[in-house]
């Protein structure tokens, strides 16, 4: 993927946490409140694609089938209320292919995402920022309408149940492809810790890269050098940002004690076999 014009380039510690936090006073609140939600890649040079779209030509037309089923053989328990939305997060969160990508309120969880994998160390990774405030002026009419009524930045389960009970109406509610952000139940203490939300994006054939590059006020990309990410990594660990807090469970430990431990020259020379949960994301 070619630089974006919507870039920035940072060389040290110091301009990366000044560009995390870029824009996060707000003056009628008089409080560090960011406007952004955040998404690391660990390759500056792959373009945010849903797993559905990864499962390559004619993915769009999968999508019901893929949802239809996991209702049918996942335990009936497995969700609180029986709504699309409900099974739909609940079905990201374990891994089936949606339309749904994973983002963050936390910088720091973005970072760590975006420095995890060892395999990725020679090559640069990206943070990318999304407006949230921004993105609502791009939504239909009736999903700014339900913000405004409840005052929130982030739409809820509750709130797509009530405008979009099926994907079908999603589609419906606007001629214009859209991207909304919503915050999904706390399925457990991963979606807790990670700060985790979601975007969907109104039409499962329309790339949220290519989305957002239409809408390049909407947001911007921090760029991690190669160089910065030995450092960034022991300064997250010490923060106590890493797998064994955002993956809780036995596979996350693990995952963060063979990072911790494994060689430094190791991970900068791309050897390591450290995998995170990027591919899952």
């Amino acid at each position: 993927m070619p630089s974006l014009p919507t870039d920035v380039q940072v060389r040290n510690w110091q301009e990366l946490q000044s560009e995390l936090y870029q824009g996060a006073w707000q003056d009628d609140l008089q409080r560090f409140r960011s406007p952004f939600v955040f998404r690391g890649v660990s390759n500056a040079n792959l373009s945010l694609e849903t797993t559905l779209t990864r499962l390559g030509q004619g993915y769009e037309k999968r999508e019901r089938s893929l949802l239809r089923n996991f209702r049918k053989y996942a335990h009936r328990s497995a969700v609180n209320v029986d709504s699309l939305w409900n099974w739909m997060a609940l079905a990201q969160h374990h891994g089936l292919p949606t339309r749904l990508l994973d983002w963050t309120f936390s910088p720091y969880v973005a970072l760590h995402f975006a420095t995890a994998d060892g395999d990725q160390w020679s090559t640069p990774s990206a943070i990318w920022c999304v407006n949230c405030l921004k993105v609502k002026r791009y939504l239909p009419a009736i999903l700014r309408r339900a913000l405004r009524d409840e005052d929130s930045d982030v739409l809820t389960i509750e709130m797509l149940d009530r405008a979009a009970p099926t994907l079908t109406k999603l589609e419906s509610l606007s001629r214009s492809h859209f991207m909304a952000f919503f915050e999904p139940p706390s399925l457990d203490e991963r979606i807790v810790n990670q700060s985790a939300l979601f975007s969907v994006i109104s039409n499962a054939s329309e790339s949220v890269t290519e989305w957002l590059s239409a809408h390049p006020d909407l947001f911007h990309r921090i760029i991690v050098p190669p160089h910065l990410k030995g450092e960034v990594r022991d300064k997250l660990d010490q923060a106590n940002i890493n797998e064994r807090v955002l993956l809780p469970g036995l596979d996350g430990l693990t995952q963060w004690l063979t990072r911790y431990y494994s060689p430094r020259n190791t991970l900068n020379r791309g050897e390591g076999r450290i995998r995170s949960q990027q591919a899952k994301r």
